[in-house]
């Protein structure tokens, strides 16, 4: 059944919906990958050619910022715009998504969407009754909140990490960063990947992992492309999470470095070519020009800088900061023909994605849940130039407030909202490797981010404590 668009208003779930367009949406992300990882932010040292394409024929973002410093939070502001402070998915492997939360997939479903997730789940466990991954199984059920709890038709999920290569099979942990070698007598990783039903997946995980991912995201794409009907595709890639295994091709692609180092580097290249090959898969079916898709990632680089080869470029601070180099990560968004391709150094985060969705659809949110994101809809016509908005961020007794020039950062020692320490002062615009705090000179700058950091925390423990849910 073609979906057309029509002039039609419907109240549901605390939602207004006026029909529109209904354009496919993909969302990509990779896991730990560093904003300076990718040709189209300058780096040099890792092929990247189809990523450095689509970020040619789309829109790319100098200031994408992931809402969390690590995996988990920043998954979970994806599909539901909220900062993950409001639904206590504080850090990685605590929580699930609630089923008061309202996700994406859920939202799009009423629309007439179908929707699919495959990759790395980390919102909850897959299994109440098999040992897996981190939590999942008799002892973390409390955590069970599948995708297709959340609004999910179609899933090929795991809970958490697995090797970029062969991911169900372990590789040899006798020695530190030995993970390529895999062992003679192979033994299962611990990680599985669970379908829809809730059933273990067992054929054809061999090879990259990112191909295996996108061997079950295009066909289901393609199923609903021949039917006419609109899909969400949430992409998730495990790259380049530890632990890093590239196959022989791609590790000899960069022979010349160590063997961390090749591994890692191989692991995206391989990444890279799906990425490639999404692209292209559109194309063929017929509907790139009414696809949106993003590319971004989860948070920045693991591991400290001259001794894992990830590279937060330019910027300071790595993964489980919330200086750039932790949140700043590479941003992409590809719509042929709808989005006009160049550069922003305006602010967005991934929770923009479910604003800007509802946006595009006609779907207005009403009420006073708080959404931590806004809709980035005039941006792709050019016709935004500045957020207008702060973004805020908190984790790990770390806060940090960002606008579109100034940036307050400090470390606030836990949840309370009126204790907050002397507080840096950057400027973005100006100096976006913050070198130099720049407090003293703007202490009406300090003053109002500071009130304003404060308002929103309260926000964030209001929304912790349930009231944004109505009563049963």
């Amino acid at each position: 059944m073609r979906i057309l668009a029509k002039a039609a208003l419907i109240l549901w779930s605390g939602y207004i919906v006026q029909a529109a367009e209904r354009p496919n949406i993909v969302l990509v992300m990779c896991d730990d990958l560093g904003w300076g990882d990718v040709g189209f932010n300058g780096g040099e040292d890792i092929h990247t050619p189809h990523l450095d394409a689509m970020a040619k024929a789309g829109l790319r973002f100098e200031r994408f910022y992931a809402a969390a410093p690590v995996c988990s939070p920043t998954r979970g502001s994806c599909i539901t715009g909220r900062h993950p402070f409001r639904y206590g998915i504080y850090f990685a492997n605590t929580g699930h998504m609630k089923p008061e939360e309202l996700t994406l997939a859920e939202l799009l479903k009423r629309h007439g969407y179908t929707t699919g997730h495959f990759g790395k789940w980390h919102l909850g466990t897959l299994t109440k009754t098999d040992k897996d991954a981190n939590r999942g199984g008799p002892q973390g059920k409390e955590h069970f909140s599948p995708p297709q709890a959340n609004g999910f038709d179609v899933c090929f999920s795991t809970e958490s990490k697995v090797p970029t290569w062969n991911p169900m099979d372990k590789p040899k942990v006798d020695a530190r960063r030995t993970w390529w070698d895999i062992s003679d007598d192979t033994e299962p990783y611990g990680t599985a990947y669970w379908d829809e039903k809730g059933r273990r997946v067992t054929k054809n995980l061999a090879g990259a992992n990112s191909r295996v991912i996108l061997d079950r995201a295009i066909p289901f794409m393609r199923s609903a492309a021949q039917k006419e009907q609109p899909f969400f595709t949430i992409v998730w890639f495990h790259t380049p999470h530890l632990p890093v295994v590239a196959g022989p091709e791609y590790a000899r692609m960069y022979a010349d470095e160590d063997k961390y180092t090749q591994h890692y580097r191989g692991c995206i290249t391989a990444m890279d070519e799906q990425v490639g090959r999404l692209r292209t898969e559109l194309r063929a079916m017929g509907v790139a020009n009414n696809t949106l898709v993003t590319f971004c990632s989860d948070n920045g680089p693991e591991g400290k800088a001259g001794s894992a080869p990830g590279s937060a470029g330019h910027l300071n601070g790595r993964k489980r900061d919330l200086l750039e180099g932790g949140i700043r990560v590479p941003g992409l968004i590809e719509w042929p023909g709808k989005i006009r391709p160049g550069n922003t150094t305006m602010p967005a985060v991934t929770s923009d994605y479910l604003p800007t969705i509802l946006d595009l659809i006609g779907a207005k949110p009403v009420g006073d849940r708080p959404l931590d994101g806004i809709s980035l809809r005039p941006l792709f016509n050019g016709a935004m130039k500045n957020r207008g908005q702060s973004i805020g961020f908190q984790s790990a007794g770390q806060v940090a407030l960002i606008g579109d020039r100034f940036k307050l950062w400090g470390r606030a020692g836990g949840k309370q909202v009126d204790k907050l320490p002397t507080l840096k002062l950057f400027d973005l615009v100006n100096d976006p490797s913050e070198k130099t705090d720049v407090a003293a000179q703007h202490p009406e700058v300090v003053a109002r981010m500071t009130r304003e950091l404060k308002t929103w925390r309260a926000s964030l423990e209001a929304s912790d404590r349930g009231e944004d849910y109505p009563a049963k």
